[in-house]
């Protein structure tokens, strides 16, 4: 079973709740509107589960881009319930990663969002990882996705692919250590995936030691990193740094597609088969 874990689908209902809305973030018919970045024509055709290559199972997630988890909670609470009740109407082969709001966190509502069958919860990098809704994954055995959040003041006059490449790359590298430092002694059992093979942040190993850190070599097999945006060379480098078991298959799509690792036939099988359904606590099948 080939799994991607990154993907984006905007439901009818979750478009209508963006339309609803009059201040950042919506959308004024299919034109986006964010703070900190100039308007973006969203494709309709990008958002069609019909032409959609999917594989054999494909997670979708809130755009965390958006802001929603960091709004007040009666202006996130309609946006995130618009997003889980489409998208856990989407047919097979997707499925879903929940989320929550960040402003006032609420874990017994998450756990029931999570009861509903999503395949964990995602969070924006650029949010505080809350011990209380770690636990409620914690308790279901249910994988974190950190995904970037919010790139606050990438308009300006930059091009179109700053956000992605500079405050989306920045959040996930700050994440990774802040995972690695703070919230892993707190959470030993916890599996956490983080988007964008975490913004290369494990390249950065020998500057870590050069500055005092410590770790090297050290690879925790519950930290995975996905895909998504790069290609061989990138994920050859996070191979040799963190080996291949925690590497999984992710495609960003409709933004990007997944690439092909280039390491041979059983890596791709590790990357895209074998190493997401450890993450997402399923056993692989065998024939």
């Amino acid at each position: 079973m080939s799994i991607d874990v990154h993907q984006h689908l905007w439901t009818h209902a979750f478009v209508e709740a963006l339309r609803a809305r009059t201040a950042p973030p919506y959308l004024d018919g299919w034109t986006l509107i964010l703070d900190g970045e100039p308007p973006y024509e969203v494709d309709p055709a990008d958002h069609d589960p019909a032409t959609r290559e999917t594989g054999d199972l494909a997670l979708v997630s809130l755009s965390s881009p958006l802001g929603i988890e960091s709004l007040p909670p009666e202006d996130a609470w309609p946006l995130i319930d618009a997003y889980h009740d489409g998208a856990l109407g989407l047919p097979a082969p997707f499925g879903a990663w929940a989320a929550t709001c960040h402003r006032e966190p609420d874990p017994e509502r998450l756990a029931k969002d999570l009861d509903r069958g999503f395949a964990g919860l995602q969070i924006p990098a650029t949010a505080e990882p809350l011990d209380d809704l770690l636990d409620v994954l914690v308790e279901r055995d249910l994988p974190l996705f950190v995904h970037p959040g919010p790139a606050a003041d990438a308009g300006d006059g930059r091009p179109s692919w700053w956000p992605a490449v500079v405050p989306y790359v920045q959040q996930m590298h700050a994440a990774w250590y802040h995972f690695h430092t703070v919230v892993r002694p707190r959470h030993p059992r916890l599996r956490v995936c983080f988007a964008l093979l975490a913004g290369l942040a494990p390249l950065h190993s020998e500057r870590l030691l050069a500055r005092g850190g410590a770790g090297r070599g050290l690879v925790d097999p519950g930290f995975f990193v996905e895909t998504s945006s790069y290609g061989p060379r990138a994920i050859d480098a996070i191979v040799r740094e963190l080996g291949v078991d925690v590497v999984v298959n992710g495609s960003d799509a409709p933004y990007a597609t997944a690439p092909d690792p280039g390491l041979g036939s059983a890596a791709a099988h590790a990357i895209r088969v074998t190493n997401p359904r450890r993450l997402l606590g399923r056993k692989e099948n065998r024939t």
